[in-house]
């Protein structure tokens, strides 16, 4: 098991990452509890943290977090491993508890609680998925265009690749497959199915591509959503609800 670990993390430098991956999570999951135990009132747990009647969210201890974090692991020599793991997991934590809050960012009001919120919980399982893919040693098509060309890779064919790749992402996300197009920076064959196939009814594309001009495929899409589509998501928010809360 250690040379397993050794030779997966320390000996290809992901250690620093998976320690950034674990502070993620822990936070997430102590933050998560912290709330719903101050939300059930429970009397034995502190609540929530004020100073002079002002309510102190916990997106300001991130942002702090992040800033000593970051700040000392830009600091640390690359060859002491060990306070650059230590300041990657202190950033892990900072990173949760600001993207716990991403929807009160995004709407510059508590929404915390309510339906809107569920975005800080889909900005968490995002950055978890993405950072769990980095672990797993895959690397976004986008930095391979770049830094492995493959061999005789001229500078035009490599800004070509990086330019299709690049608007492939682009489609695919405007359609409203958000996941389909994160995952596919990481599987650029996801990203070419992703913008071939119908855009998601209430998408940017079908405002602009369907309403009005091609009522065909915008009823094809909805019909989609519906047997499709919704099902996941409800499955989706019954998982999220599970860890996060009921809004």
């Amino acid at each position: 098991m250690g040379h397993w670990f050794y030779d997966e993390f320390v000996n290809t430098g992901r250690l620093p990452l998976l320690c950034f991956f674990a502070g993620m999570i822990l936070g997430f999951g102590f933050i998560r509890m912290s709330v719903r135990l101050i939300k059930a009132q429970v009397r034995w747990w502190p609540g929530n943290v004020t100073s002079g009647g002002t309510h102190i969210h916990h997106v300001v201890f991130g942002v702090v977090l992040m800033l000593v974090g970051g700040g000392a692991g830009l600091a640390i020599p690359d060859d002491i491993v060990t306070w650059r793991s230590v300041v990657a997991a202190l950033f892990g934590i900072g990173a949760a508890l600001v993207l716990d809050e991403f929807a009160l960012i995004l709407d510059l009001s508590d929404v915390y609680w309510s339906e809107r919120g569920r975005l800080s919980v889909d900005a968490v399982f995002v950055a978890v998925s993405v950072t769990g893919l980095l672990l797993l040693g895959m690397r976004p098509a986008l930095v391979d265009d770049i830094v492995s060309p493959g061999p005789g890779g001229d500078p035009l064919s490599v800004a070509v690749t990086f330019t299709f790749d690049l608007a492939l992402a682009v489609v695919t996300l405007v359609k409203g497959k958000i996941w389909t197009g994160l995952l596919g920076l990481f599987v650029p064959l996801l990203l070419l199915v992703g913008a071939i196939r119908l855009a998601r009814p209430h998408s940017p594309w079908a405002r602009w591509r369907y309403d009005g001009r091609k009522p065909a495929k915008l009823a094809r899409s909805w019909r989609r959503e519906h047997r499709l589509r919704e099902p996941v998501i409800r499955a989706k928010i019954r998982f999220q609800e599970l860890i996060a809360g009921r809004p």
